[in-house]
């Protein structure tokens, strides 16, 4: 099975490099990285270009983060499919490996995982766990919400349901979610593992107005699929992110992915060159 990992970049030399690395180092080799740029004036595309495991880039201007996805989607040739932006970066080496091995094993229609939160500009502390658990439909209806960052699905599913619906500005993705699990009730799995590390700062989080514009739209992705939220489904979705900050503190020190000794321009350079060296949270 072939593999398509879409990456949205806009100036992101200063973190691309540990995205790129990091599928670089996976021991599923079957995998092709989508570069989808709005047209960036730093390093960006130098960077990408550096890296075998790179088939396409497209550098244009987009509507938004989500028109980038879909350009991403429509350029995939993959199998599956799965969005790892400019400032994530996997897990582990063996994660496509474990994610290709689940569609395999449970014949699913998607699948997704758990995922760390680092500090935006010290990735080597902990500010997040997301832990997202075995997937039951009417979690939705308590606010539950997988990591997106961590989502894996078919193709095929993108072709027959749509891709991200760009009338959202903030919670398109989780329009998407609702319309292929809840709605069209399509096969998804959990695997109870960290997938993804991700640097905090989304879109829908940086400030209060925004996140206030998030919920309003959350709202409407209910609307737009003919869906009815319990009346304390979208008080209860910020709610369930409080125990994520309260479960970093269970993560040891030594756990860490990166550290700090290894955040300063020159890590970043030996990365690209092959010399740096990523510790993996899920490493054996």
């Amino acid at each position: 099975m072939k593999v398509s990992i879409i990456t949205c970049t806009y100036n992101s030399a200063a973190t691309l490099s540990w995205n790129l690395e990091s599928i670089a180092r996976q021991s599923y080799d079957n995998i092709e990285q989508i570069i989808i740029d709005n047209v960036s004036t730093d390093h960006t595309l130098k960077i990408a270009k550096e890296y075998d495991q790179v088939k396409t880039i497209v550098s244009e201007p987009d509507k938004g983060i989500y028109d980038a996805m879909n350009k991403g989607i429509a350029n995939a040739k993959g199998d599956i499919i799965g969005i790892l932006n400019s400032d994530d970066y996997l897990a582990g080496p063996d994660i496509i490996a474990e994610i290709v091995q689940q569609f395999k094993d449970t014949r699913c229609d998607a699948t997704y995982g758990n995922l760390i939160y680092v500090k935006n500009k010290h990735p080597e502390k902990i500010q997040r766990v997301w832990i997202a658990g075995k997937y039951k439909r009417t979690q939705f209806y308590d606010g539950w919400m997988m990591p997106h960052p961590t989502l894996y699905v078919k193709k095929e599913m993108y072709q027959k349901f749509g891709g991200f619906d760009t009338s959202f500005r903030l919670a398109a993705d989780y329009e998407l979610i609702l319309r292929l699990l809840l709605k069209n009730k399509i096969k998804a799995t959990h695997i109870d593992k960290v997938l993804v590390y991700m640097r905090a700062g989304g879109a829908g989080n940086k400030d209060m107005g925004r996140r206030f514009k998030a919920h309003n739209e959350d709202y409407r992705a209910w609307e737009t699929n003919g869906l009815k939220p319990k009346w304390y489904t979208l008080k209860l979705k910020p709610i369930r992110k409080i125990g994520q900050f309260l479960l970093h503190y269970f993560y040891m020190d030594w756990l860490v992915h990166i550290p700090p000794s290894h955040q300063n321009d020159s890590f970043i350079q030996d990365v690209v060159s092959g010399k740096g060296k990523i510790v993996y949270l899920n490493a054996e």
